[in-house]
């Protein structure tokens, strides 16, 4: 292999995100809007782009549309240097049928592989929040030898039995000895007893081998055509399997406190948590790292955010919050929320440990605690949302386990 291997980036964002609804009723999952001014993808752009590695394609499938639009808006590359982030929608290339898995995902468009000819290829998912130079960890699966490698973060081995785990060799604890999938008993870490490496879902191949591997596996009528589930297992059937700790990983900018951050953001509850790890005065997760920029598609045709009405009982303002473009706080009270683009308060409403998508309207009067409102809702003077879980649900609303209320896009909320 060339001492500057040529790499090729493939994102998989074709995941249907069923745990997420209502917010997944008519987006994918990967699209689902993040922190104001982000969608979860953009976290897995951003790290792929930040490595260095430009030429990436985003296999997608499930109700695709805006994801498809925000990438082709969004992620603009130099197509003279031959840049380029593209989506690349099912094609039912290979036969009557749309992708059966991940692994499958990437047989139906072996001709992309087969046209840019990379030496590496590197594969991640599209809807976790984290940040990651695959740089390191294509270079750490160059050194190894493997002929695949699979990212693992560490977590309290009392966990395990929530995780896929991965079982190292001990003599050599970049190699895969087996995956276990939620153990009750594994052993901990030779360096770390008390803990067990879970995959995060990213990989590096060898191109030629990823070919092979997802080729045969096509051919295999009784597995189920996952990368983790079926493709990886077989790499470490044969002796080629690596494991890269993402506590290696070194990217720049980074805390103590949010350097090996990552979430997996499979549940409602999940979602929300990952939300509110933004607005700390610390945060766990720091949106603010200039030298690895998480990077967004927000329109400059947003307004700057605005604060209006300083007298007493109606001060328009903000704590503890994230407040994007566009937004509009008029003689309302905003404390530990998430605002999006486009979100308008009128005045004496609050909104309290709650995620506002775009274009949301909050009039007069109005609460708001704890609850997710997707984009476009329309919340009527006086109306309560996440005050009271019963009237919640009579409203047809979702509740989660933890108490959070969905509101779904579009809705109008009735006093």
């Amino acid at each position: 292999m060339a001492s500057q291997p040529k790499v090729f980036a493939i994102v998989l964002a074709g995941g249907e995100g069923k745990r997420l609804m209502p917010l997944t009723a008519d987006r994918a999952k990967p699209a689902v809007p993040y922190g104001g001014i982000y969608r979860l993808i953009d976290f897995a752009l951003s790290n792929v782009v930040n490595s260095g590695f430009t030429q990436v394609v985003v296999l997608t499938q499930y109700k695709s549309h805006s994801l498809d639009r925000h990438i082709a808006q969004t992620w603009r590359m130099s197509q003279i240097l031959g840049n380029y982030v593209t989506s690349v929608p099912a094609q039912q290339r290979v036969g009557k049928h749309w992708y059966l898995g991940s692994a499958d995902a990437i047989y139906q468009c072996l001709n992309i592989i087969e046209d840019v000819r990379p030496d590496i290829v590197v594969v991640v998912g599209a809807d976790h929040i984290y940040r990651m130079d695959f740089s390191q960890m294509v270079q750490a699966h160059i050194d190894s030898g493997a002929r695949a490698t699979v990212a693992a973060i560490r977590q309290p081995i009392e966990l395990a039995k929530e995780f896929g785990v991965i079982d190292v060799q001990p003599e050599d604890t970049t190699r895969i000895r087996e995956f276990l999938e939620k153990p009750e008993n594994p052993t901990g870490l030779p360096d770390s007893p008390n803990e067990v490496l879970a995959s995060m879902g990213n990989y590096v191949f060898d191109a030629d081998a990823l070919v092979d591997a997802v080729t045969k596996d096509a051919a295999n009528a009784d597995s189920k055509h996952d990368m983790g589930g079926d493709i990886m297992p077989a790499f470490v059937d044969e002796g080629s399997a690596g494991v890269y700790d993402f506590i290696r990983n070194d990217v720049p900018g980074s805390t103590d406190r949010d350097r090996d951050y990552w979430r997996d953001v499979g549940t409602m509850d999940a979602y929300f948590e990952a939300n509110m790890d933004l607005i700390a005065v610390e945060p766990v997760f720091n949106l603010y790292n200039d030298e690895w920029p998480i990077h967004a598609g927000t329109s400059s045709a947003w307004a700057p955010a605005k604060f209006v009405h300083a007298g007493p009982g109606r001060l328009g303002h903000a704590a503890d919050s994230i407040v994007s473009p566009g937004v509009l706080i008029s003689g309302a009270t905003v404390a530990g929320s998430v605002l999006s683009p486009g979100v308008r308060m009128h005045s004496w409403a609050t909104v309290t440990n709650s995620v506002v998508m775009d274009n949301v309207h909050v009039n007069r009067r109005a609460q708001i605690e704890r609850a997710i409102i997707d984009k476009n809702v329309e919340v009527a003077e006086g109306a309560r949302i996440g005050l009271n879980h019963d009237e919640d649900r009579a409203r047809g609303f979702y509740v989660s386990e933890t108490g959070i209320t969905v509101v779904p896009k579009g809705t109008v909320v009735d006093a």
